[in-house]
């Protein structure tokens, strides 16, 4: 399991265009972030929660099901 801290995406400027790497892990279109971010905005940093596919948050209660993988 990967814990992260990070609630925004990393600017990176490539030739002269903006690019956004994710950094929550939430984003479809790793490594570029998709603003899948939002999801996570009001989260409790001492809580573990996962989100599904469907991008609802669960609080983890010890077993993992359904859990989004890429």
């Amino acid at each position: 399991m990967v814990k992260r801290t990070h609630s925004s995406p990393y600017k990176l400027v490539i030739g002269g265009e903006e690019k956004y790497l994710c950094q929550c892990g939430l984003s479809l279109n790793q490594p570029f972030c998709d603003g899948a971010h939002k999801l996570a905005k009001d989260e409790d940093g001492n809580r573990l929660c996962w989100y599904d596919d469907a991008g609802k948050r669960h609080e983890h209660s010890g077993e993992f099901l359904d859990i989004r993988t890429f």
